[in-house]
Formats: structure tokens, C-alpha cells, sequence
């Protein structure tokens, strides 16, 4: 087979996800392995797409390599699939797969993701690899790699693939009503509403337009297609230590004193391409100047959407996901597929609501999972991460099951209980009365302060 590998990665040659491709290369020398670094010629690209067209026309398989960043692939990966589509390319019958390397952080999303887009492409779609940084260097790690590629050849083989489905027909968008200002607003709260669309006209612009007249709050609005960003992320982690960005946009000092000043953010774009589209990304991506540090915790958040929101499940889970890691309340999505107002409208209340009472949601499986992985991740990394150890200790994050000694013997204790049949007996009930006991003397001291 000829098989174009898709190198998402900004490092380009020196990717760690290419590393795999680069054994499969050699375990399996009757197959042409052509990689093209699409993350870091992401720019001649948008110049001349010629070459990518090219190798992806005459290939017979694609294999999008790429590490995970923020929840999805990076942003130079998101702009390939915009400039793929744009070029109109004849992929149907080819097939395509990924392989993916994080700390497993959100990989399951970033795997739809691409999923998604290859199928929009009209390529046949086999399950990938999801693998970690160092799992190449471990015999578990590369026979997982050999099992990956191995199955992937015999899917083809046997014809065995996911093909999108015909695209069902989709109801008209709803615009937004437009609302005079009414009157005058509160400015004892910075609400801020981050956007990147660019005609005035948009139907994104008349959801802003609407949510400002009727949130109760004086808003600003920070456009990010005007700021100058030079580039995505780059991977290189000299932030890690310096907590400064390689580039010298300005991007980081830019974030810390217009965007995470404020008391509330609500994102306002149009959905593109299954996500929120290239330019969000990147500045997503160029985020990680934080590190792994949820600097925005218990700050709600709320979002402005002009798309078909209920059918992307996997954008839904991504903003849902990204509000419980952060600590940020979710005071809602607004949508303009129906009752576009009537959203609107609620999403201003819910803001409301939680700015005037301070209110928060705890952490749900998407939350604590995550920072689960980054307590792991960085405490095993903290002599780099220097900024984030420093805040994961400050936030209390390192809540190591195994220093909770005391913990742990009563569980052996619990466990030597229950395993004896003959005290089971005679306790009875008792188990149950023991369990709920400290929730009782609660209950007591309540009463007795009435």
C-alpha cells in the first residue's frame, strides 16, 4: 500500500507521534510510508496545496499522526482538514486512519475529531492508536503499535470500515431578534465575550448583538481575528519553566491582563468543521503559556454558537468537558438552530445568576478525571513544570490516595469485617446504622442551632 502519513505535528521531523510511523516503516518494509509535515508547513500550504493534493490523490491510505492539544489536535491540523475540503479533493475509497500521542488526556475527543473530518472527506474510516509519549520505548508500547497497523491492514483487506452516512437534510438557522440596549448596565462586573467572526453581518454578531442588550452588565467584546498572532502553538514547552511564550506576539501577557482579568467569559463563533474552527484553536492552543494551571477556576463561562449545536456530540462533550477540568460553571449554550432568543435570553439569566451569587458546580467524572491525569502528570514532571508544581501545591491538587495512611488502614479494617462471616452475623443491621452515623451527628448539630 502507499500510505500518506499526515504529520499534524508543529516539530515536524522531530515529533514524537512520527516516531511510531517510523517503526511501523520498518517492521513493515512492503508498505511506501510518505510523510508529509502538514503542522509545520501549515503556511506554504495555504500558499500552494498542490504538493498535499498530490501525495493524497495518488496514495491509497491516509494516516493522520498528531499529539493531542487542548481536548482536539493542534490548530495547524485543524487548518489542514479547512484547506483539504476547500481544495475538493477525490479521497472516496481511500482509507485513513490516526495514530495519536498525549498522556491521554481527552485523546477520545481528539479522535472523534479527526474521525469526524476524515469522514467528511469521504475516506473509510478504521479505529486508530492512541498511545502515550514513551509507549514506543516500552515492548508493551510497540506491540501495541504492530497490533494497530496489523489490524488496519486486515480491515482493509476484509473491507471492514466506518463511511459517513448520508447527510441528513437540516432545518434553516434561526438569527437572533436584535434588542435596543434598554437600560443603562451594571459595571460592577467585566463580562467579556471572546469571538473571531469577521463580518458584522454574521449571525454570529447578531447573538452578540442580542445577548449585550439583554445581559444586565456592561460588556466588552475581544476579537481575536484582529489580534496578531504569529502562529499555533509549537509544542516546545520553553513556557514550562519561564511561563513566557517562544513568540514575540505579546499572546501571553495579552491573556493574562485582557482575558483572565475578567469576571465571566462567554465564546461566540460559528461551528466549523465539527470544532470551533482554526482561529479559536490556535488561540486555544497558544493557552498552554499557563501550562496545565486552571487560572480561571469557578468563573462561569457560557457560549454564543451559530451552527447545528445538538448534532455535534463530540463538540458538546469537548465544552462540557473543558468547563468541569476548569473548575468553570457552565452557565449555558445558546444556539441558533431553533428558539435562538429564548436561549439567548436563558443563557443571560443563568450568567446573571451565578455572577450575582458567586455560584459553582463541583467537578463532575470529566473534571476529576482529567486533573487527575495532570496531578500524575505533573508531580512526575515537576522539576520542568515548575510553574505548575507551585500551583498544583497551592490548589491542594496532590491528593494522593496512597498518603492517606490513615484511610487505608481502616479500609483493611472494613475489608477484615465484611470477609467474616461469623461477625456479618451478629452485626446485622449495624453495618448500615455504623455508615450513615457521621451523616446523623451532622443532621444533630443543625438541629440544635435552630
Amino acid at each position: 500500500m502507499k500510505l500518506a502519513i499526515l504529520n499534524g505535528s508543529p516539530k515536524g521531523q522531530y515529533s514524537i507521534t512520527l516516531q511510531t510511523t517510523e517503526y511501523l516503516r520498518r517492521i513493515f518494509p512492503e508498505h511506501q510510508f510518505t510523510v508529509l509535515h502538514v503542522g509545520q508547513r501549515i503556511k506554504a500550504l495555504e500558499k500552494d496545496f498542490s504538493p498535499a493534493k498530490a501525495l493524497l490523490e495518488e496514495s491509497d491510505a491516509l494516516i493522520f499522526s498528531y499529539p493531542v492539544y487542548t481536548f482536539l489536535a493542534p490548530s495547524q491540523l485543524h487548518r489542514f482538514f479547512e484547506l483539504a475540503k476547500a481544495a475538493k479533493l477525490s479521497l472516496q475509497g481511500k482509507y485513513a486512519a490516526q495514530i495519536s500521542t498525549s498522556k491521554h488526556f481527552y485523546d477520545v475527543t481528539a479522535h472523534a475529531y479527526v474521525k469526524e473530518n476524515a469522514l467528511d472527506l469521504g475516506l473509510r474510516y478504521v479505529s486508530g492508536l492512541s498511545a502515550d509519549m514513551e509507549d514506543l520505548l516500552i515492548p508493551k508500547g510497540r506491540e501495541d503499535a504492530e497490533k494497530f497497523f496489523r489490524h488496519f491492514l486486515w480491515a482493509v483487506e476484509e473491507g471492514l470500515y466506518t463511511q459517513a452516512e448520508p447527510a441528513p437534510e437540516l432545518p434553516p438557522l434561526c438569527p437572533a431578534t436584535p434588542l435596543s440596549p434598554g437600560a443603562e448596565k451594571r459595571r460592577d462586573k467585566d463580562v467579556l465575550i471572546l469571538t473571531d467572526h469577521t463580518d458584522p453581518r454574521s449571525p454570529v454578531q447578531q447573538m452578540i448583538d442580542r445577548f449585550r442588550a439583554r445581559l444586565p452588565y456592561e460588556t466588552r467584546v475581544v476579537n481575536i481575528s484582529e489580534y496578531p498572532l504569529k502562529g499555533g502553538c509549537l509544542g516546545c514547552f520553553r513556557c514550562a519553566v519561564s511561563e513566557k511564550c517562544i513568540y514575540t506576539d505579546g499572546f501571553d501577557t495579552f491573556l493574562r491582563e485582557k482575558i483572565q482579568t475578567a469576571d465571566a467569559i462567554v465564546y461566540a463563533f460559528a461551528i466549523r468543521d465539527h470544532s470551533m474552527g482554526t482561529r479559536f484553536k490556535m488561540y486555544d492552543d497558544r493557552n498552554f503559556c499557563n501550562g496545565h494551571r486552571t487560572v480561571t477556576v469557578g468563573m462561569p463561562v457560557g457560549y454564543l454558537l451559530s451552527g447545528h449545536y445538538s448534532r455535534e456530540q463530540n463538540l458538546r462533550t469537548v465544552i462540557e468537558a473543558r468547563a468541569s477540568t476548569g473548575g468553570n460553571y457552565l452557565a449555558g449554550v445558546a444556539s441558533d438552530e431553533q428558539e435562538t432568543d429564548q436561549r439567548i435570553d436563558a443563557l443571560c439569566k443563568s450568567l446573571t445568576y451565578a455572577l450575582e451569587t458567586g455560584h459553582t458546580v463541583p467537578q463532575d467524572f470529566w473534571g476529576v478525571g482529567g486533573m487527575k491525569i495532570f496531578r500524575d502528570l505533573i508531580y512526575q514532571m515537576r522539576g520542568m513544570m515548575r510553574a505548575d508544581h507551585k500551583f498544583y501545591k497551592k490548589q491542594g491538587i496532590y491528593d494522593f490516595p496512597q498518603k492517606k495512611k490513615l484511610t487505608s488502614l481502616k479500609m483493611y479494617l472494613v475489608g477484615a469485617l465484611l470477609s467474616s462471616e461469623t461477625v456479618m452475623k451478629k452485626a446485622g443491621g449495624k453495618m448500615n446504622e455504623g455508615m450513615l452515623a457521621p451523616y446523623r451527628k451532622l443532621f444533630d448539630r443543625m438541629d440544635q442551632k435552630k
